[in-house]
């Protein structure tokens, strides 16, 4: 049976992941100086406005104003913006709930992990391949800075048979740019500097009949928050597995590790990956709930599509011998303690070896 399936990225001037990395800079300056702040310290853009607003119960110094504009000049932006910030503590009644002999789940959630043998990764193929081409733009374009902005974004869509991949159908990408560059000029630009050195790491996916979309609407000169609106938490399927697996709705980007919408939702993919790369199963998702003030999740649920090599009650015994979900040993076995978050924010969470929740361990059978 074949099917097409979609996946995009988008780049650090995108409004949405501009407010991301910003707020996982934050976080990250908190943990610096003290391990145990709780932080949920988010942002939003538009035009030349910034405003910073969440909670924050932390013993760190934070020029939340200095790092925020930072990051800003950093993507490319050189005019001025003016910043509004509304902080508060963490409510009393969360911190009672999840600060106590045993670090506790910060809310109530639903958090899926997800792999696959189809790339070395562990991830979708669809999805590495956005990821890469908004990697290899922002490269190119901080080399020419004169030519091209920070505002862009990809999508590749790849057609399956019997759910594995046979070849890229379409590659989309959307650049910002200078009002001078010539449209023709810029096609050429981006296929020859973008998208073919990712593609050829993928020959035998592509066939001759691949179809590129450079810029579809013509001219991008108006870019980043003066050309769209951002906050944090928008991009929660690009951040992910693309739309090929479950997404339980919350994001991950502002939050350290006691919200287990992120810890959790790393648990999971570190489980999903080492099911799939210990060969038990060719794909794999796990869902796993959470209550509020809980150390252990509500449920663990393991979908394997049917690829399962082994009876799926021993891989079902096998995960169980192998890991603990408590929010408390999440913390401790990947080490979430640590100012690694600002990495995280653009070009997806999963399928990077430099983050703990990616290692591969040999399983006790």
């Amino acid at each position: 049976m074949k099917k097409l399936q979609t996946s995009e990225s988008v780049n650090i001037g995108h409004p949405d992941k501009t407010c991301d990395t910003i707020a996982d800079s934050f976080l990250d300056e908190a943990l610096r100086q003290d391990k145990d702040s709780q932080m949920a310290v988010e942002c939003a853009i538009k035009n030349n406005m910034l405003m910073i607003y969440g909670e924050a119960t932390t013993k760190a110094k934070i020029n939340y104003e200095k790092i925020a504009r930072d990051v800003l000049k950093d993507i490319g932006y050189n005019n001025k913006f003016k910043i509004i910030k509304v902080l508060s503590k963490q409510s009393q009644d969360i911190a009672q709930a999840v600060v106590q002999d045993e670090l506790k789940a910060n809310d109530q959630g639903i958090v899926f992990g997800y792999a696959t043998n189809e790339t070395k990764e562990y991830m979708p193929l669809t999805l590495v391949i956005s990821h890469k081409l908004m990697k290899k733009y922002d490269e190119y374009r901080r080399r020419n800075s004169n030519k091209y902005f920070a505002d862009a974004k990809s999508q590749v869509t790849v057609e399956y048979n019997n759910n594995k991949p046979s070849r890229i159908d379409t590659v989309l990408i959307s650049v910002s740019h200078n009002p001078n560059v010539d449209m023709e000029n810029l096609e050429s630009d981006i296929k020859e500097n973008v998208i073919l050195p990712v593609l050829s790491e993928y020959k035998k996916y592509c066939k001759k009949d691949i179809k590129f979309i450079i810029n579809p609407s013509g001219k991008f000169t108006i870019w980043g928050s003066f050309g769209d609106s951002g906050c944090v938490g928008r991009k929660i399927i690009v951040d992910t597995y693309g739309g090929v697996a479950s997404h339980g709705g919350g994001c991950f980007s502002s939050k350290n590790a006691t919200k287990v919408d992120r810890s959790g939702a790393y648990y999971a993919r570190y489980v999903a990956k080492n099911i799939v790369a210990n060969k038990l199963a060719d794909r794999c998702q796990i869902e796993v709930a959470y209550a509020i003030g809980f150390a252990e999740p509500i449920s663990v649920a393991i979908e394997t599509f049917g690829t399962e090599k082994v009876d799926l009650k021993q891989i079902e015994k096998i995960v169980k011998s192998n890991f603990n979900f408590r929010t408390s040993n999440i913390i401790k076995e990947l080490d979430l303690l640590r100012p690694i978050y600002k990495a995280t924010a653009c070009y997806g969470h999963f399928g990077r070896d430099e983050f703990p929740w990616e290692k591969v361990i040999e399983l006790k059978k």
